[in-house]
């Protein structure tokens, strides 16, 4: 073998490798353009699937917002009407029996001997009967006239005198 022919063969061979270096570089900035490409569309997902649990936590926390205010504002109107029952201890009179019993004679009360503060409990019944007020452990009881003394009873005593 000469050195002609080595030459050549060597040539031949260079030519070769460098043609595969150019196909292998070319490839690898392909598949760096690649693995870019799919990075960015992950880094997409990413920012999409991110975004979307932000606008849901927003949408949850609007909502959550919207409850409390609700609720805030529902404890207020109960504050309220607590608040204004306790200012009016005794309903306004109904019309019809409520009325009548207004226009009878009012309650007979028998007070403590000493004066008293604060009222505990008090609690009345819709008959018209008896009222029991629970004062510092020690008990109000007030008789209205006109359970004692009915329109009916009445007529029976004029009957028998």
């Amino acid at each position: 073998m000469s050195a002609q022919q080595e030459l050549e063969k060597l040539q031949a061979m260079r030519a070769e490798l460098e043609a595969e270096s150019r196909s292998l570089k070319e490839q690898q900035a392909n598949l760096e353009n690649s693995v870019v490409s799919l990075e960015d569309k992950l880094a997409s997902e990413e920012l999409k699937k991110e975004k979307a649990a932000i606008e849901e936590l927003k949408n949850r926390n609007k909502a959550a917002k919207e409850a409390i205010a609700e609720l805030e504002t529902k404890k207020k109107k109960l504050e309220n009407k607590l608040e204004d029952t306790a200012e009016t201890p005794e309903p306004a009179p109904k019309k019809g029996k409520a009325a009548k019993e207004k226009a009878q004679p009012e309650e007979v009360v028998e007070e403590a001997a000493e004066p008293v503060e604060a009222v505990v409990e008090e609690v009345e019944t819709d008959n018209g009967g008896v009222t029991v007020t629970a004062i510092d452990d020690e008990v109000l009881v007030e008789e209205e006239d006109a359970v004692e003394e009915s329109p009916k009873k009445e007529k029976k005593k004029r009957r028998f005198f």
